[in-house]
This record gives structure tokens, sequence and C-alpha cells, in this order.
């Protein structure tokens, strides 16, 4: 079971790891975000602790010498973990300077170590694999960060954007110290959950990656566009009827990464008997085999809360703090794909996002496919492919 450290000696480890002034950084990071301000890159993150094979199922073809390495970073809170994440190679010698990176967002696998993409490779297989494959052909190193909680101790806290952005920028950092063959210069691209990912570490990349990065855009498809709408209105009868399987388990990964982000809220409180027992059973279980149970077991999200969570004062700041994507301050270009059958996401909030940044005046380039959620991902690369080149030009 995952448990973090409490009491003194949890404190004299952290001191230990990060140092006093780090754990100062860090303290003053946490307070300024109760208030909804954002943390700054903490020091001491993005320093690689060891490098080990990876799995055969987590090596992507056509990669050499690929390996899965624990790195330091931050979740909750500004809180120091350690993170795992897969770096993947092309075959050749690297350029002058080395290969430029592909930071890979990826997208929803579950909440449970074993799930890790750097442990168990892909929940999408031939598309990941396919897509991935892509960018190796065309010279990119590909570091592809599991976020914090998955695949290491802690709990993961599905869909907080900004310790997601932290864990994918910190990958960077680590791989780009650690492997003389990685460039600082580098991409993000995500999907799903991880084109969530990609657009808040699209916002922070630079203020989180410092000097030492040379951050130059982003690529996302099938963006998870205000969710927090959605997770508000949850609460007895809401929604009344079974969902997909996908659907109802993201809820609960949802439900999960909102006790994990504010766990002073007591989440456990609003559901029955039920409702605590399928969270609990998300909390380690990875998406397939979770949306099997919940299909076989005829489980609607509606029948598992005792209260509606709009019970929650504030509940909509907390929620647009946790779930929220930044709508201004992109520093640097974003590409957004999105399929127009996509019911994984809600298309049209994804394509409301996509305005409101067009509106803002935001560097960003929708294109839109006639294809779902898992096929906008390689119908995209025709055009992103180009895009990227571009930003390395």
């Amino acid at each position: 079971m995952r448990r973090s450290t409490g009491g003194r000696s949890g404190e004299r480890s952290i001191i230990r790891k990060f140092g006093t002034a780090a754990v100062t950084a860090l303290l003053a990071a946490a307070i300024s975000g109760l208030s909804g301000g954002h943390a700054v890159a903490a020091p001491g993150a993005g320093v690689v602790e060891s490098v080990e094979p990876l799995a055969a199922q987590a090596v992507l073809p056509g990669s050499v010498d690929s390996q899965r390495m624990l790195y330091t970073t931050t979740t909750v809170g500004g809180a120091p973990t350690v993170a795992s994440a897969a770096v993947y190679f092309p075959v050749g010698a690297p350029p002058a300077g080395g290969w430029p990176v592909i930071a890979w967002a990826h997208g929803t696998v579950g909440l449970g170590d074993s799930c890790a993409y750097s442990v168990a490779g892909p929940g999408a297989v031939e598309r990941d694999w396919a897509y991935l494959g892509r960018w190796l052909e065309e010279g990119y190193a590909i570091v592809a960060a599991d976020y914090a909680g998955l695949g290491t101790p802690g709990e993961h806290p599905y869909l907080n954007g900004m310790v997601e952005a932290h864990n994918v920028v910190d990958a960077v950092r680590a791989a780009a110290g650690h492997y003389s063959a990685v460039s600082n210069k580098w991409v993000v691209v995500g999907q799903s959950q991880g084109g969530g990912a990609a657009v808040t570490t699209a916002r922070y990349a630079t203020e989180f990656g410092g000097p030492e990065l040379d951050y130059r855009g982003a690529v996302a498809t099938g963006v998870p566009a205000y969710i927090e709408n959605i997770l508000a209105l949850m609460g007895p009868g809401v929604p009344p009827v079974e969902l997909g399987a996908h659907t109802t388990g993201y809820a609960l990964y949802l439900l999960n990464g909102l006790r994990t982000t504010y766990p002073e809220l007591d989440i456990d409180s609003f559901l029955t008997d039920s409702g605590r027992y399928w969270l609990e059973r998300a909390r380690t279980e990875c998406l397939s085999p979770l949306g099997d149970e919940l299909v076989a077991h005829g489980v609607v999200i509606g029948d598992l809360f005792t209260r509606p969570l709009a019970d929650i004062p504030d509940l909509r700041g907390l929620l647009t703090r946790y779930l929220g994507l930044p709508e201004s301050g992109y520093g640097e270009p974003l590409f957004l794909g999105q399929g127009l059958l996509d019911t994984d996401v809600i298309t049209p909030e994804t394509l409301r996002f996509a305005a409101v940044l067009a509106a803002n005046r935001q560097p960003v380039t929708l294109k839109v496919y006639p294809t779902d959620h898992d096929g906008a991902v390689n119908d995209s690369l025709p055009d992103s492919v180009p895009f990227v080149r571009g930003l390395f030009a």
C-alpha cells in the first residue's frame, strides 16, 4: 500500500533529500497554492536518482538504449517526491548538441502503480507505438513521464495539471542532465489526460524549466477542457444513468484526484458504501479492467453519492485550481488536434477552449479531424509533424 511518511522522521528525510532552503521554498509554494498561487520550479527537482532497464512491454519498437529513469520532482502542494519516466532513443549517432526531445504526456492508463507507462507500456499499444514511432523516426529522443504516484510511492492526483506540468518538465530536465545524447531543446506532446498535461505544461514550461532548458512549443490531442464544470454537478442521481465503461472509470479517477489534491474535503463522506468501495477499487485498477468490472456490475455514478459535491464551499474555485486549463500566458506555439466524433472528452468544450485561446490572442493552431478520441492521435501527424519540425528549425 502507498503511504506517505508522517511525523518528524518524514520531515527529517525530506530535509536530508532537498535541504533546508528547498523545504522552505516548498512550504512557501504550498502556502501560495492555498490562495490559488502557482509554485515555481522546486529546488532539487529534475535530478536522476537511478536508471534501470525497461520491461519488454514498455520498450518502444525501433528505439535503442531504452531505460526507465527515476527522478526527483514534486506533487500536490509542492511536496517533493520521486517519479519515473521511460526514455527512448532513435537509432544512430545523435546530432551536434544531442537529440531534440519530445516529452510524451500519455493518456489515462489508471491510478495503480502497475499501470504506469514505464512499467506496463501504453494502454492503447497499437495506437501509441505507431504514434511515438513516427516521432522517433523524425529524430527525436522521447521522454515519457509517468506522473507523480504512478509506478512510484504516493497517490497520483489524476488530471491535476500543475502537478503533471512539474512532472513533465522535471523529467526533461533530468534526462537532459543525465544523458549526453539528449539536447536541452524540447517540445511537449500529449493525448487525452496527457493532452491536458501538455496544455498546462505549455503554459508553465519556461517558468518551471528555467534557463537550462530550451522549450519550443506543444502538441495536444483529445484535450479534456472544462471538465471542472462536469465534476461540479455530481451528486445523488447525477448522472442518473449508466455511462460508458471509460466514462465511469474517468469519473472515479477524478474523484480520487480530487481526494488526493484536497484531502481535507473528506470526499469519502459524500459517498455511499458502494461509492467508497468503487473509489478504492479505482485507486489501484488500470482503466481497461476497471471499465470491464464497472459494466459487469452496472455501476451508475449518481447512485454512489449521499450528498452533492456542490455542498463543498467554493467548489468551483477548488475545481478550477485542480482541473482548469490556462486560458492565457502561452509564450510558444500550441497545436490542438481534436476528433469531431470524440466522446471520451466533451468535444464542444474542447473547441470552446480553443476559441477562448484564440480570442485571448494566444499562439494556438486548431485542427479538427472526422474521427474519434483514439483516431485523432495518428490522424493529426500530417499536421503536427511539420508543426514541430518548424519549432526546431
